[in-house]
């Protein structure tokens, strides 16, 4: 039952590293293509007025 534990502990542990590794990539994929690696302008910008309507989308 002990190597069952250790497997266990493992491949959550790797698990884990993996998913950690995939999200710095695709981050730093997206900041690539953006050619700008801040936050983005949600974060920036939060909590100024909102912006306006695009036109055709009054209701």
């Amino acid at each position: 039952m002990s190597d069952n534990g250790q497997l266990i502990i493992a491949l959550a542990l790797m698990t884990l590293v993996i998913a950690v590794a995939v999200a710095l990539v695709m981050r730093i994929r997206v900041a690539q293509q953006k050619g700008d690696p801040r936050r983005s302008s949600f974060i920036h910008d939060h909590g100024e007025a909102p912006r306006q309507n695009m036109p055709g989308t009054e209701h």
